[in-house]
Parts: C-alpha cells; structure tokens; sequence
C-alpha cells in the first residue's frame, strides 16, 4: 500500500515511516517541518535503504494536499500532524485548536475528493479525561479533559466518528497513544524538539549530554508511591509497530474502531530518571519544583483489544527506551543540527 503520512516527518512519523516501509509499503510523507527537520528524510532513506516522496506543505493547506493526494494514489492516511504539548496548550489553547482541528479537516475534505477511504489517526489517551479510572480500556466514554491539546484530541476523534457514520466508505482507526519515549536502536532517528523540550525524555537526555543544566520535576505531592506523576511509558519503535498493525486492519473493514497502544504498567517521573542514570551511566541533576497546570497524577492503559484483534503487544522495557534514546542522544548531541 502507499500510506500519505501527515506530519511524517516528526518524532513518531519518522519512525513509523521507517517501519511501514521495512513492512512493505511505500510512504509519502508530508511536513512544514514546523517542529521537525528535513535531515529526518535522509536518515528514513537511510534506514529504509530506498527513496522517500517527502512533500514540503501544510497540512491545513487543502490545495496543497489535494494536488498531493492527485498525483500520488494514497491508501490510507496516517495522520500525526499537529501540536502536541500539554503545557503549552494552556497558555496557547486558541493555537491549539485551530492547527489541530484544521489539519484534520482538510485531510477529511481532501480524501473524500481523491477516494481515499482509510484513515488511521494519532489520538491520545488525554481523551478518558478526569473521570475514568485506571486502567483505561477502549469502552470507557471520553472525559473531561484537563487541557486544551487533550479537548483537541476529544473533538477531532468525534468528527472523525461522524465522519464514518456518515460515510460508509470510510475507515477509521484511533490510535490513543500513552507516552512514547525511546529512538531507532540505530541511534539514527530520535526526539528533536525544537528549542526547550515540553516532554519528559527528550528534556532528560539534554540534561545528560550537557545541553541543559538540571531538569525540573514538576510536584513531588502526588497520590502515588513516590509522590511524581506515573505515566505508560512505550517504546517509539513499539508504537510504530502498531501502526503498521492499524494501517493494514484499517484496509479490511469500514466504520470507526479504538486502540490503546501502552504497555499497562505505569512509571513515575523518578522511575525514569533513575531508569536513564543506570543505562546512560549518567547522574541526573534534577529538583522539584510546582505542578504543572493541566497534568493528571497517574494514567496507564490496558492494551487486551489491540493483542486480540490487531497482534500487537509492546514488547521493549523501559531499560530498552533509555538505552536507545540514550544512544540516540549521545551520538546527535544537538539532535539533527549535529
């Protein structure tokens, strides 16, 4: 199949790019680069050992991306663009919304005049909201979010839901992702925030490699065992196995169908850090500082439905995503720049 990758060239694009191509499938990957790099197309190429069509638009652009979808006969769109930091959705909600919700629109405008009918999308686990325990399974109703980037997901989710209601063609799956975090073992493609990372572990590897002089945890008050926020923590390279999963289940039925990709076991932010000083070989100089506006105490994912129906499983360890973003960060000490 040819998969249309919007945003493909980011963080979790680059590397799902790499592994629909190792499976078979050629990619078109269209980017403003806004927060990525054209370096990363190189590295894909690299990796995938053949030739990547890379588009250089925005995704909101809808001339831009039909003349795309025209001249290159798309299968499935897997869609990642979009902004993406809980923190910075607070203090920029209106940005939030009209970049997130605009890309999705389009592509859905777009693919309906080019007969494109499966669409897989890069949805969040912000979307069980305040009320639903842990873990959180596919058949619980969406919450009340806690910040304008998880409202986007909420929202974009129930268009893409009336969308398929209305469309019999269509085919979409949600992807609720939990937290991904690691690098291609090849310490070739990584996390590459541009300027100061909104993430845990890209802002963790900075500090190891002397890029940034101590990391702030951000509350040491809350209900859990070491008083950080636990989150499910996943492998990027996992992740991307998953969406090859989605993008060829996506081709066998129509309607809209959910999956939780974590690994259901929930760490902390001190887990993390002690996790990355054992395998870089690194201290951490870290201090605690306020909670952050808009972040849940603890979340993690029960993944029964995507091993039963899709085959999949996250199968790397936390000491593996460490590792690997650690190699990753080491030898690109200033990410793509390097």
């Amino acid at each position: 199949m040819l998969i249309l990758l919007a945003g493909g060239a980011g963080y979790i694009g680059s590397h799902t790019a790499v592994e629909l191509m190792a499976a078979g499938h050629d990619v078109v990957i269209v980017d403003n680069y806004s927060n990525s790099s054209p370096e990363v197309i190189k590295r894909i190429e690299e990796l995938a050992g053949r030739s990547v069509t890379a588009c250089e638009a925005d995704v909101r652009d809808s001339s831009a991306m039909r003349l795309i979808m025209k001249a290159n006969p798309v299968d499935c769109v897997v869609h990642f663009a979009g902004l993406k930091a809980v923190g910075e959705s607070m203090r920029k909600p209106v940005e939030y919304y009209r970049n997130n919700i605009d890309t999705t629109l389009t592509l859905l405008e777009c693919m309906k005049e080019c007969g494109v009918h499966n669409f897989v999308f890069s949805s969040s686990a912000t979307v069980y909201g305040e009320e639903n325990p842990y873990p959180y399974v596919e058949t619980m109703p969406r919450g009340s979010c806690s910040n304008p980037y998880g409202w986007t997901k909420f929202m974009m989710e129930q268009i893409l839901e009336d969308a398929s209601r209305a469309d019999p063609e269509l085919s979409v799956i949600l992807l609720r992702y939990f937290n991904p975090i690691g690098a291609h073992p090849s310490g070739r493609m990584g996390e590459d925030p541009q300027g100061i990372p909104n993430n845990l572990m890209p802002y963790v590897a900075q500090v190891a490699v002397g890029r940034r002089d101590h990391l702030t945890i951000f509350g040491n008050d809350y209900p859990t065992p070491d008083g950080t926020c636990r989150r499910d923590y996943i492998h990027v390279m996992d992740l991307a196995a998953g969406h090859v999963k989605a993008v060829e289940y996506a081709a066998t039925r129509k309607g809209t169908d959910i999956f939780n990709l974590g690994t259901g076991t929930p760490c902390s932010v001190l887990d993390i850090v002690r996790a990355f000083e054992k395998n870089s070989g690194v201290p951490i100089k870290y201090e605690f500082g306020p909670r952050r506006e808009g972040d849940l105490p603890e979340f993690w994912a029960n993944a029964d439905k995507a091993r039963t129906v899709l085959g999949w499983t996250a199968a790397r360890t936390l000491d593996d995503m460490c590792r690997d973003t650690w190699n990753w960060q080491r030898n690109n000490p200033k990410g793509y720049a390097s």
